[in-house]
């Protein structure tokens, strides 16, 4: 795809994982800021609006977490295809199924894990939910009574307990100037907010 100015645009999909409460969310909001300062247009698929709308009725089965990580692998090829910027951000707690995603996207597919430790997250969490699975009052939640299988080579591995979303977020940015997927001169300032 090729801008107005002449300059091409790649195609790429920021692809979030990590546990409930990782900053997976934050992080991606942040990333969409950085990345539309640099002139692109984002779109942002958070994985608890996908359930609220392309997903609704899907439970928490093996099988449904797989429909809805498929749903929005297959919404994000779309975006990357037509040569989009896309930032997903979803618990996608298996790997398989994340490897399915990767190759459907192919090479603008950039895996980012938020490996943040489960104690952490249960401390961040507002809505209560660890606590209602460590009483068994949720079923099959993942990092409790469901597995979480952590990416074995993910592009980029970010830490949100010594790092705020900000730092991740430019530190995802220069990976992408480095794999020329951002290509636009930046409006940040050094400090990093917009110009």
């Amino acid at each position: 795809m090729t801008s107005a100015n002449g300059q091409e645009k790649k195609g790429f999909c920021i692809w979030f994982t990590g546990l409930s409460g990782s900053g997976k969310t934050t992080t991606a909001i942040e990333l969409k800021r950085l990345l539309e300062a640099h002139g692109r247009v984002v779109t942002l698929l958070d994985g608890d609006v996908i359930r609220t709308n392309l997903s609704q009725g899907l439970g928490f089965s093996r099988e449904d977490r797989d429909i809805n990580i498929h749903r929005i692998g297959f919404v994000a090829n779309e975006v990357v295809r037509h040569g989009g910027a896309v930032i997903c951000a979803a618990i996608s707690p298996y790997r398989k199924t994340r490897e399915r995603v990767r190759e459907m996207v192919g090479d603008g597919f950039v895996e980012v894990f938020v490996n943040t430790p489960l104690a952490v997250c249960e401390e961040r969490d507002v809505k209560g939910l660890y606590a209602q699975a460590r009483r068994g009052e949720l079923k099959a939640f993942t990092g409790i009574d469901d597995p979480y299988e952590p990416p074995e080579n993910a592009e980029i591995e970010i830490d949100t307990v010594r790092l705020n979303a900000t730092s991740n977020a430019h530190k995802i940015v220069e990976w992408l100037r480095d794999g020329n997927f951002l290509k636009m001169e930046s409006k940040i300032t050094p400090r990093g907010y917009c110009e």
